[in-house]
């Protein structure tokens, strides 16, 4: 299995292919070889910036050269006209490194940006917003990054650290008991030590996970009232998240029901990226 750093490092190189490809053709017409400058990143939007981290690595692997002065780091509250960091070195390299490194970080400012809106909405509370497998393909590492960044917490990276038995699993496996039994008697064959999550639809599928032994349950699409009366019924015996249809306008009434976290898709499926541009200076 490759290491995070790897992975990143395929992304890059993916995204220097599709966009660079065999040179910009623009660049390389008008701007001399020996031109050098130097570019700032502006911000033009409030927000939380994240990604800076990952800029380095762009400008670090297109062109060992460049330098980057950073004068704002990842998780910093941020607004318009901020300058968070200046890269100076040949301007081929800054125009062909500029479209990747702004996507990169507009999208996971926006990802910040929007978890510290739901963390904030659940401020004297326990609860944790935790994000989820609704990612881009390719770029989950970096927009759950940008989710930690925001102050929320991953649920799983992928379908390899976290076993989760939703209700297909349940459906195939012959019921909650057996599912559980089966995700244990693999993790034990495997040498595998992975938290059970049991997706539930009701109170005595609760009964079943909680007699069953799994680590955490998660309230599939239960009102705020049904929460309640789920926390009181497990009573501290697991974790407990709530999940499914969760808005920014309802969470903090989860919250308030004593769930240990909150999984929102719309952290990484529907957010809006956080403007900035990268400017000569």
């Amino acid at each position: 299995m490759k290491s995070k750093e790897e992975l990143i490092d395929d992304l890059l190189t993916l995204a220097f292919a599709e966009d660079v490809g065999d040179g910009d053709h623009t660049t390389l017409s008008t701007i001399p070889a020996e031109e050098t400058g130097r570019q700032q990143l502006i911000v033009k939007e409030e927000g939380i910036l994240a990604g800076v981290e990952i800029a380095k690595k762009v400008f670090e692997k297109f062109d060992p050269s460049l330098k980057m002065t950073v004068m704002i780091g990842d998780g910093a509250h941020v607004r318009p006209g901020d300058i968070a960091f200046v890269v100076e070195g040949p301007v081929r390299s800054l125009l062909q490194t500029e479209r990747i490194m702004l996507n990169i970080m507009q999208r996971m400012s926006g990802i910040a940006t929007m978890t510290a809106r739901y963390q904030n909405e659940l401020k004297g509370l326990k609860t944790k917003v935790l994000d989820t497998r609704k990612t881009t393909p390719g770029m989950r590492l970096l927009e759950k990054e940008a989710v930690k960044i925001g102050g929320g917490e991953n649920h799983r990276i992928g379908l390899f650290d976290m076993i989760l038995i939703k209700d297909n699993h349940v459906d195939f496996a012959g019921g909650i008991p057996q599912a559980v039994k089966a995700a244990k008697d693999y993790c034990k064959a495997n040498g595998k030590n992975l938290k059970i999550e049991l997706e539930v639809r009701n109170s005595d599928e609760i009964d079943q996970a909680l007699e069953a032994g799994v680590d955490r349950i998660m309230l599939d699409n239960f009102t705020p009232e049904r929460t309640r009366e789920a926390v009181k019924q497990i009573n501290g015996r697991c974790e407990i998240e709530s999940s499914g249809g969760i808005t920014l306008e309802t969470l903090r009434q989860y919250g308030e029901c004593g769930v240990d976290f909150i999984s929102v898709g719309a952290l990484t499926h529907s957010v809006k990226g956080l403007d900035m541009s990268f400017k000569a200076c």
